[in-house]
């Protein structure tokens, strides 16, 4: 009787759990419905960072942010135009999130417990992992960041950088005169008219500003690096079906570079996989979509829109661009880098 009732007791226990995953399951996600009902995603970028998002000769948006947001865009409609950019300055993108103006922000955003636990919002999986840096001109003669007692250094508002810069500074017992901007366009044409000796912020960002410059030689970004900037994408909290949408397209573009699944080979892999973990991101198998309340194909169809990781990378900020950054930390862990998908099964 013992033995009966014990079973008794565990079959209830998994009807329970099995009912209450299959309740949080059909939970509706307001973000999603906002989205499919307005036909397009809304998207917060920066106001302008080459490499990030930078508009072209056309007024064409480009960069990793902004392919980040076409393939969102693809997983869910099947059309990667489906898009509206929002470009949003450092002080004001976390209340236009939170306010619903946007549905996501890839921006150039670092993850930091306090803006995960105070905010109202979450982020959600790293994309790109970056610290902060000085750039200043190459006949400075400045060879290391101690080398700028009493400098004027142009920072962004609302930003880490600017308190890691006033961190480090007092750490060492030197002065500097901060000088703020709002937006990194701004910061850098006063770096290039001579109202400031340096421009402190994360070193991709200091690549891109270099690249847009008249003449991007006369200007150094010293070897230092002072902080972990990890960049996620941020999301309101309260709508777990959107934070896991976003979440997992973000792996899903990282997973397709570790199986080898471009833009390119996508179709012929769909049509051919035999390996199952293949055969469930590309969507032949639907499980993974239907976890998310997307098509089955959600992750095939980002991938065929822009690429998997490695292709993003090498085509907004890779070594024959421009900002012509090496990926170091940005490589798959099996490349000694950081990116790591987790298993999408």
């Amino acid at each position: 009787m013992i033995k009966r009732g014990l079973v008794a007791a565990f079959a209830a226990l998994c009807a329970t759990v099995a009912g209450t995953a299959s309740a949080q399951t059909n939970i509706p996600s307001p973000t999603l419905d906002a989205v499919r009902a307005r036909g397009s995603l809304n998207c917060g970028i920066n106001t302008g960072v080459a490499g990030f998002a930078l508009p072209d000769s056309r007024g064409v948006w480009q960069g990793l942010d902004i392919d980040l947001c076409r393939g969102l865009a693809a997983a869910i409609f099947n059309d990667p135009a489906k898009v509206r950019f929002i470009p949003l300055s450092s002080s004001t993108r976390f209340t236009a999130l939170g306010a619903g103006e946007v549905d996501v922000l890839f921006r150039t955003s670092t993850q930091t417990m306090l803006r995960d636990t105070t905010l109202g919002l979450r982020h959600v999986a790293a994309y790109f992992y970056d610290g902060h840096g000085f750039m200043v001109r190459a006949n400075s003669g400045v060879q290391r960041v101690r080398d700028m007692g009493g400098a004027t250094i142009c920072l962004i508002q609302g930003t880490t950088n600017e308190q890691v810069t006033a961190d480090y500074f007092r750490s060492i017992n030197v002065q500097f005169q901060p000088v703020v901007f709002e937006r990194t366009d701004q910061a850098a044409a006063a770096l290039a008219a001579g109202r400031c000796d340096s421009f402190g912020t994360d070193a991709s960002q200091l690549a891109g500003v270099r690249s847009s410059m008249p003449n991007p030689r006369d200007w150094t970004i010293l070897p230092e690096r002072f902080s972990k900037e990890p960049y996620a994408a941020y999301v309101r909290r309260g709508d777990d079906n959107w934070f896991d949408i976003v979440r997992w397209y973000t792996y899903a573009i990282i997973e397709a570079e570790e199986q080898g699944v471009t833009r390119a080979n996508a179709e012929e892999t769909r049509r051919t996989a035999v390996n199952p973990n293949t055969r469930r991101l590309l969507g032949v198998t639907p499980e993974l979509g239907q976890s998310l309340k997307l098509d089955a194909a959600w992750a095939y169809n980002a991938i065929r829109a822009i690429g998997n990781y490695g292709e993003l990378y090498e085509r907004t900020m890779g070594e024959d661009t421009p900002v012509a950054l090496p990926r170091g930390p940005n490589n798959l862990h099996t490349n000694g880098g950081l990116l790591y998908a987790l298993p999408m099964r």
